[in-house]
């Protein structure tokens, strides 16, 4: 997986329509509290504390009514694959664990939890208080999934209907193992895409009709928008645009560009990876240089366009619409994106490691987005060169609305209130 990203200076104002430098803000910066973290803000009015540490790589992770927290590990290097932990008095204490595999997704919908492994879905019976039944016997929804090295872990989400999106990334950058001949990427039937299941079916595979949308290199951050009933996807962009096209791309170019980008998808969507990149500085998908693109010929308008775009390698590892009422009404189904942080923005300082805010209306993105939480990296020498103390990854709604951020690098799970 794509592990850290770029934070280059642009805002979108509304979907893709605009983009501000971060230096129009300097004028009028939000107001911060300084959470009890050392480093780490927030918006004033706000609280961040630590609830638990040195977990391991936590990943993805879903919280209980009854404030039990699942956390799905990268690896079960440290302990199972999923930790379940019971949160009282300002502090989580692990409960147990289980699951002998590794992973990112995990999910609770209608008495079950689900998560995967890099090859398939489980899910597992919860009771009345929401604990797994039976921990040593998941049902297989799906299996079989294509997990070659690179981008293995894999993320899901469900909708409202009985269905479970499954993402599975791209094994490569830009398609270069595969397609030397430049005549058509090979992997697109099996990777690099969205597919579909149902969420009570077991012992599913690939099939034609499970696949549910093209051209996704890798998507981490997935979610349902419950305002406008569909799914969004943030996508992983392309690197390398400068050390594989150098008379093309300047350094800086290469830094800054592409885009992250949130996708709103629907059946037979088409993002357009390998073929296609968008440039926040023009505003619009590229053909990429792959395939004959200069980095001023456009792409196909058959590819969709992203409804928002963000610093490129940046890094989206997790997607949440808010739904509580704790915090302000500003943040009532907007969108929590994670960004993890950069490792190839040189010769600029990485930069990133932070949780943002999309506001969204009436079930689109709408305004430009803002730094909600911010310093997880650690010292400006530890950011600049990427040596980030902590990065973020999943996020999770509280009973109460507030919100989780979990964090692979320290294993630590970060709660943030709203104090009323």
């Amino acid at each position: 997986m794509k592990n850290k990203r770029i934070f280059s200076l642009l805002l979108p104002l509304a979907a893709v329509g605009g983009f501000l430098s971060l230096n129009a803000l300097k004028n009028d910066p939000p107001v911060k509290n300084k959470a009890a973290v050392a480093g780490i803000t927030v918006p004033a009015g706000f609280d961040l504390s630590v609830i638990a540490d040195d977990l391991g790589s936590a990943r993805h992770l879903v919280v209980t009514p009854q404030h039990d927290i699942y956390v799905h590990m990268a690896s079960t290097r440290k302990s199972k694959g999923i930790v379940v932990l019971h949160e009282e008095g300002g502090k989580a204490t692990v409960k147990t664990s289980f699951g002998d595999y590794g992973g990112t997704g995990i999910a609770i919908k209608d008495g079950y939890l689900y998560a995967s492994s890099k090859n398939s879905v489980f899910r597992y019976k919860l009771d009345a208080n929401n604990q797994v039944i039976d921990p040593n016997s998941p049902e297989t929804i799906v299996h079989g999934l294509i997990d070659i090295d690179h981008h293995q872990p894999k993320a899901l989400t469900l909708d409202n209907d009985g269905n479970i999106y499954v993402n599975i990334g791209a094994p490569s950058n830009i398609c270069e193992e595969y397609d030397k001949k430049r005549t058509g990427c090979p992997i697109l039937d099996s990777t690099a895409g969205i597919w579909q299941f149902k969420a009570n079916v077991p012992n599913q595979t690939y099939s034609k009709e499970s696949h549910y949308a093209w051209g996704l290199r890798n998507v981490v951050g997935i979610a349902w928008n419950q305002q406008d009933n569909q799914l969004f996807v943030m996508q992983h962009g392309r690197d390398a645009l400068h050390d594989l096209f150098p008379k093309l791309y300047t350094q800086q170019q290469s830094a800054e560009l592409p885009a992250e980008c949130m996708f709103a998808l629907k059946k037979g969507d088409n993002a357009g990876w390998p073929y296609v990149y968008y440039d926040w500085q023009k505003h619009k998908n590229m053909m990429g240089p792959e395939y004959g693109g200069d980095g001023v010929k456009g792409a196909d308008p058959k590819y969709i366009n992203p409804v928002a775009a963000y610093p490129g390698h940046y890094a989206p590892d997790g997607l949440l619409f808010y739904t509580g009422n704790q915090f302000p009404a500003k943040y009532k189904n907007g969108a929590f994106i994670a960004f993890h942080g950069s490792w190839n923005r040189a010769p600029l300082p990485q930069n990133g490691y932070c949780v943002v805010f999309q506001p969204f209306k009436n079930g689109k993105p709408d305004g430009k987005w803002e730094v909600f939480a911010d310093g997880f990296a650690g010292t400006a020498e530890q950011k600049a060169s990427g040596a980030a103390v902590h990065r973020p990854c999943g996020l999770a709604q509280g009973p109460d609305g507030s919100l989780y951020v979990t964090d692979d690098s320290k294993g630590t799970i970060f709660k943030i209130t709203y104090k009323k």
